[in-house]
């Protein structure tokens, strides 16, 4: 098994570094490439590449000190993947205290397994040093800025952005608290069976929960015996995996029966899913997806919750939302750089740049401008990321509050989470280190006439 696993975590981490890929579609990929199906090792795999790859900047600063004047990526993916899972596995799983000679010797043999003696040749001379030199000095020598970056693994420009926007004391504390997964939340679907009843069959299968308040049909997941992807009431629809976040956008949009729903970047479907659920099936959803891959998971996932009022729509709502009519409600959730979510996709902070904040902002703009026409006059607009940025938040809605005045900031209740910054008071933001869910921000903006005032 363990070779199967280390086999998995270098070509799933190469596979990230060539084509950008994220933790779980490059395993996905791997495991499907090398027809592996072996689960434990496949879970032992993914570990290895997610607290690895956490760790991306802090372990290679380590490897080109002692690989001097070479560095990390000038050798293959293979070879970069090995000594990144190398030092992961004999030092910072070790809290770089102990000294696992054997354990060392085992991975060298196995990586002498997988990628050959003669590419392995190239790096063997320095597994002995990567195993002894200690970390301390390397840190030392660095700035506060980096230092910070290298203790909290994040970019030091996003690190020198979360200070700018947050203050020091803040920023440390969020950064920190990146650094853990949230808890999981799961939601109840009443759509299938009564909330009781559901309870009493997770209970039945071990699967432990507490209700997460103020929120409606929304648990965090206390303890569970088995995954929660092999749970029977999974696959029958009694539940959704679903971050509290998520969750909590939808119901700021406040759907009732009998309303029209456009749900705009729709795709994988836990916002139509539990929409259709707050409508109790009676009313009409339209979600609209660019991807037609994202949606054909959409279709799975509304025929397993018994979504039966959504209606799906392949189209690119950057250039247009090509469908007639108004909405009661529009939910706009688009493309973000995911700054909320770097402790379950660590991949994320490594892919990202200043250039990528303001990209993604113009982007946001030009999908929530075409929101417009498709709400309905006294009907709401929810805006949400899994972004702490600015630029992607209050930002964006600033600036659509500039170019349409007959939209107007509106409450959200529950009353959850903290305000917005930049005086948007009325919009909410979450965070990882108080909240222990994602990183999340919510506008809601009313329309109050059919024009521009």
């Amino acid at each position: 098994m363990l070779r199967e696993a280390w086999t998995i975590a270098i070509e799933t981490m190469s596979w990230m570094e060539i084509r950008r890929l994220n933790e779980r579609s490059a395993l996905l990929r791997t495991t499907k490439q090398l027809g592996i199906k072996d689960a434990g090792a496949i879970r032992l795999a993914y570990g290895l590449v997610v607290e690895t790859t956490r760790r991306k900047n802090l372990i290679d600063k380590f490897i080109n000190t002692v690989i001097t004047p070479k560095k990390t990526d000038e050798y293959t993916q293979g070879l970069q993947a090995f000594l990144r899972l190398y030092v992961y596995q004999t030092r910072v799983a070790k809290n770089w205290d102990k000294l696992p000679l054997k354990e060392a010797q085992s991975i060298a043999s196995l990586g002498r397994s997988i990628l050959g003696w003669q590419t392995m040749r190239e790096v063997e001379s320095h597994l002995g040093f990567l195993l002894t030199r200690p970390l301390a000095p390397i840190i030392e020598t660095t700035n506060k800025t980096e230092q910070i970056a290298l203790e909290t693994y994040h970019p030091t420009w996003f690190v020198e952005y979360c200070i700018n926007l947050f203050g020091n004391q803040e920023a440390d504390a969020f950064l920190k608290g990146s650094l853990t997964p949230p808890p999981t939340y799961i939601r109840i679907n009443t759509l299938v069976a009564p909330e009781e009843e559901i309870l009493q069959k997770l209970t039945a299968e071990n699967i432990k929960l507490e209700k997460v308040q103020p929120l409606r049909y929304t648990y965090k997941v206390i303890a569970q015996k088995t995954p929660l992807n092999t749970s029977p009431s999974l696959k029958s629809g009694l539940f959704y995996v679903q971050d509290k976040a998520s969750c909590f956008a939808v119901q700021a949009a406040n759907p009732a029966p009998d309303n029209t729903v456009f749900d705009v970047c729709a795709a994988p479907g836990a916002k139509t899913t539990f929409f259709a659920q707050l409508m109790q099936n009676h009313g009409n959803i339209i979600s609209v997806d660019f991807s037609a891959k994202r949606m054909h998971t959409w279709q799975k996932e509304i025929e397993r919750m018994e979504a039966k009022i959504a209606e799906p729509l392949v189209a690119d709502a950057r250039m247009s939302i090509p469908f007639v009519g108004e909405a009661d409600l529009v939910i706009l959730d688009p493309p973000c750089t995911s700054s909320g979510v770097f402790a379950k996709q660590p991949s994320a902070k490594w892919r990202l740049s200043p250039k990528s904040i303001a990209n993604m902002s113009k982007i946001q703009q030009q999908l929530i401008n075409n929101c417009v026409p498709k709400v309905k006059t006294g009907g709401t607009l929810t805006y949400s990321t899994c972004s702490i940025t600015i630029e992607e938040n209050e930002g964006v809605v600033e600036q659509f509050l500039k170019e349409h005045p007959n939209f107007k900031l509106t409450p959200i209740t529950p009353e959850f989470g903290s305000p917005g910054l930049a005086g948007l008071t009325e919009c909410r933001r979450l965070y990882p280190h108080i909240h222990q869910c994602n990183g999340f921000f919510i506008a809601k903006l009313q329309k109050t006439s059919q024009h521009n005032q």
